[in-house]
């Protein structure tokens, strides 16, 4: 039996900044198929931060940049034994985890000081460019574990 070739949809830039993350991060925000709430969210998010002074695709590259691990580990089954092999991240998926690991730190932030789900964006974005914050977090104890099972890492995919 043939398969037929099946094309990846192609995401497309967004229409206020023309930048392919941006539709990427507006696509993760996005529940139950409303895109046009998504796009609220993150343009109030970008607006917030034109508003701090600071330019806001310059800060949202940088954040999604310094949340993206380096290496991740993954689970080899060798021998009857699993082992927590450490692999280095590709691009497409370091900013895929980069993404969700903001939007799920933004959605953990307590309600009480953020009234909106922008403003918790805008500090979670803030935060992740100091090098703190709950994103940063979940990078940095991916890299430790990657690091305690570096003993493991010529059983490569």
């Amino acid at each position: 039996m043939r398969h037929k070739k099946v094309a990846k949809r192609q995401i497309e830039a967004d229409k206020i900044y023309n930048n392919l993350l941006v539709a990427r991060f507006i696509n993760y925000t996005m529940k139950d198929g409303k895109k046009s709430v998504a796009q609220k969210v993150v343009y109030n998010t970008l607006d917030l931060l034109k508003a701090k002074g600071l330019e806001p695709l310059e800060t949202f590259l940088k954040a999604l940049d310094s949340v993206g691990p380096k290496v991740e580990i993954k689970a080899r089954r060798i021998g009857g034994a699993n082992y927590q092999v450490p692999v280095e991240v590709r691009g497409d998926r370091r900013m895929a985890l980069a993404i969700r690991w903001i939007l799920e730190a933004a959605k953990g932030r307590p309600s009480k000081e953020f009234h909106t789900f922008a403003e918790k964006l805008v500090a979670e974005f803030l935060d992740a460019i100091e090098g703190k914050g709950a994103a940063i977090q979940k990078r940095d104890n991916m890299t430790k574990q990657a690091e305690a099972n570096r003993a493991f890492a010529h059983f490569r995919f």
